[in-house]
């Protein structure tokens, strides 16, 4: 799974752009789901059906005839969130304090643009609006943004172990962007054992990843007709 974020101070035209840039990224053939980070206390209508089932209750599901929903109680964290949007590409609008993917911020000047992490040692992969910054290029052109988007989007799994040689995830994905290192570089994702739930890749620490392989090439060489070689295990939970 691949992701950015864009952000943006309040009232600045962050749902705009996002919009605009999914059509864009459908031009190019990527369909891109999105996530939106909002200061809202609450996400449904105040005295909707689905908002007093969900007074009484943990979770709440709505099925309509064009469009499906799913409501919970209390915060959700991204990892939880990612894999149940079932897309290769997530656009996610606000969470400023995102670490673990790459950004487009909307500044109306340079100062902006680094109050919102453009620049050396930075996130951002382009600045929407008049000024870049620090290398960070400015880009108004929506298609033209898209395009950079679809080359350089990445998602890391957010477990700062350290097996990438980096203290943690945002120092990694700082090195990405500035092209010092590739998204291989996270010994998380990849390697001789790659798990995914829902489509998304599951991040593993080296150690544990290291353990379950040892322990499933174990048990697997004991049962008849497995031989070396690629071996695919599908499970549902």
């Amino acid at each position: 799974m691949r992701a950015v974020n864009v952000v943006g101070f309040k009232d600045t035209g962050k749902t705009t752009l996002c919009v605009r840039l999914i059509a864009e990224l459908s031009a190019l053939g990527v369909e891109a789901a999105s996530l939106k980070f909002t200061h809202q206390a609450g996400l449904d209508k105040q005295n909707t059906d689905t908002a007093k089932l969900l007074a009484v209750s943990p979770a709440v599901g709505a099925i309509g005839e064009g469009e499906s929903a799913m409501f919970w109680r209390g915060k959700r964290h991204l990892d939880q969130m990612l894999p149940l949007l079932g897309r290769d590409m997530v656009v996610v609008e606000g969470g400023k304090d995102l670490t673990v993917m790459p950004r487009v911020v909307i500044a109306a000047n340079a100062a902006q643009a680094r109050d919102l992490g453009a620049g050396a040692g930075g996130l951002a992969i382009a600045v929407y609006g008049p000024e870049g910054v620090d290398g960070v290029p400015a880009v108004t052109d929506v298609a033209a943004l898209a395009k950079l988007v679809n080359e350089h989007a990445f998602l890391l799994p957010g477990l700062d172990c350290g097996g990438c040689g980096q203290a943690d995830c945002r120092e990694l994905a700082a090195s990405i962007v500035s092209g010092a290192v590739g998204v291989a570089g996270c010994t998380s994702l990849g390697g001789s054992l790659e798990i995914t739930v829902n489509g998304a890749p599951l991040g593993l620490n080296p150690f544990v990843g290291r353990m379950l392989r040892a322990g499933l090439a174990g048990m697997l060489g004991e049962l008849k007709g497995v031989t070396p070689g690629k071996v695919v295990i599908t499970m549902e939970m």
